[in-house]
């Protein structure tokens, strides 16, 4: 009655499954830290936190094993945007590394954070003048 398939399906597995490299969770963890941590070097040295970036740029070193390339550009944007910006990348470092157990960089993490939302706390709030929208 039924006549048994003949060609392969495309849900079965290639012959060379292996032929390309697997990452395992930990690997995969350690890219994703050192992304967020570079990311957050780089909005650091903008910030011009010489002392801080040098303790971001020692665990992107030990994650990666290359030192990471320091932000050498500048953006016109506001000392409390970056602070913010800072702030955000802090915190998914923090969570990334909470997750996978490491703890030097959730201390740097946590002392990155508290360290922006001093400088936002500290900031002068802006000026509204009356009228303006």
């Amino acid at each position: 009655m039924y006549e048994p398939i003949r060609t392969k399906s495309v849900h079965t597995p290639a012959d060379h499954a292996d032929d390309f490299p697997h990452r395992s969770r930990e690997e995969e963890l350690d890219i994703q830290l050192a992304g967020h941590l570079a990311a957050l070097l780089a909005v650091t040295d903008e910030l011009s936190l010489g002392e801080a970036g040098d303790r971001i740029a020692e665990q992107v070193a030990r994650l990666r094993g290359a030192p990471p390339a320091r932000h050498a550009g500048r953006t016109d944007a506001p000392a409390p945007a970056l602070h913010h910006r800072a702030h955000a990348l802090a915190g998914r470092a923090l969570v990334v590394a909470a997750s996978r157990a490491d703890t030097a960089v959730a201390i740097l993490a946590a002392e990155r954070m508290d360290a922006h939302t001093a400088a936002l706390a500290a900031a002068p709030a802006p000026t509204r003048l009356v009228g303006a929208h």
